[in-house]
């Protein structure tokens, strides 16, 4: 019978990261280990802030099926077990990599996928354009993301390309902006160079976007949690960005990829920040995915043993001994 370790930890993050209505210093994740004889499963997951999750909050949720996991039970079980979220995401992950331990396969035989180049945006928070152009300056890849707000967006880009005129520039308002704001500066973000708005409008206020074309593609983010959501965010948007915290699991994150892909929509991998235990499935979703954003574990302060590497943006390095 597996015997299990459920927990929550803290993270701290080397600069507090901004994006439109939240400052953040501090990452509190729920831990999970299955162990069963001499092998063990681990995952982790920080929630879905937006939808009011936190550390204890999935820990509890986690903690209602304990004795589920005990038994013994399968990742297909666990989908009817828990809803989507951070919960069965970090139980999901654990499955996983407990079924590749006892089998002796790599979660990319299990997965009949391959580890292809790699190369996730680095993440720029929100400040003035000075400080957002300084951080640019800092960071390691050749891609980066642009978190901006209502308040000053063209400017905040505006420094930051000039600051790095050699990358691949997205941005994402996080809700921030309102459609007319979108319809207006769309086109000057283009000339700026940028390849992609991620979730412009609010979530549940995006109706707008149906039937709007749009001179850069949008990718929804709060707007398409999961699979049942997919739907009316394919007659909105361009894009799905596909986080396992959202959609409750490498499992989900894999079918709700095939989905996408089969609506004629592009696809990115994201993640709501956490060690390179948390992004190690996502670099899995990642091989089918147009776009990368698993930048989480260089915005941390620490890292796992025998954590992800990363070289100029470029992710490697996972090896059984984190996951999978």
């Amino acid at each position: 019978m597996p015997s299990i370790e459920l927990k929550t930890e803290r993270w701290q993050f080397d600069a507090p990261l901004v994006i439109t209505g939240y400052s953040m210093s501090e990452l509190q994740t729920l831990y999970v280990e299955i162990r069963d004889g001499e092998h063990i499963g681990r995952g982790e997951a920080a929630g879905v802030y937006y939808t009011g999750e936190t550390a204890d909050s999935m820990l509890a949720q986690a903690e209602a099926v304990r004795s589920d996991l005990e038994v013994g039970i399968n990742r297909s079980e666990l989908r009817h077990l828990l809803p989507s979220g951070g919960a069965r995401n970090a139980i999901d992950a654990a499955l996983w990599d407990l079924e590749a331990k006892k089998s002796g396969k790599t979660i990319w035989e299990l997965t009949d996928l391959q580890l292809n180049n790699t190369i996730t945006v680095a993440t720029v928070g929100i400040d003035t354009p000075k400080r957002m152009a300084e951080r640019a300056k800092q960071l390691p890849s050749t891609k980066i993301k642009i978190k901006v707000n209502g308040e000053d967006p063209l400017n905040q880009i505006a420094a930051v390309r000039e600051a790095r005129p050699d990358v691949d520039l997205i941005i994402d308002a996080n809700q921030g902006w309102t459609f007319q704001q979108l319809v207006d500066i769309t086109a000057r973000v283009k000339e700026l160079g940028v390849q992609m708005i991620e979730q412009p409008l609010p979530r549940g206020g995006d109706e707008e976007l149906q039937g709007y074309k749009s001179v850069l593609p949008l990718c929804s983010d709060e707007s398409c949690l999961d699979e049942t959501e997919l739907e009316e965010a394919a007659a909105r948007y361009d894009m799905i960005n596909i986080k396992l915290d959202k959609v409750g699991g490498l499992t989900a994150g894999l079918d709700l990829a095939h989905k996408a892909r089969s609506l004629g929509l592009g696809l990115m991998v994201g993640n709501m920040a956490g060690s390179s235990l948390a992004m190690a499935p996502g670099l899995v979703i990642a091989q089918l995915c147009d776009l990368v954003d698993l930048d989480g574990p260089i915005l941390l302060t620490s890292d796992r043993v025998n954590p992800l590497q990363y070289d100029n943006g470029q992710v490697s390095g996972l090896t059984p001994a984190l996951w999978g």
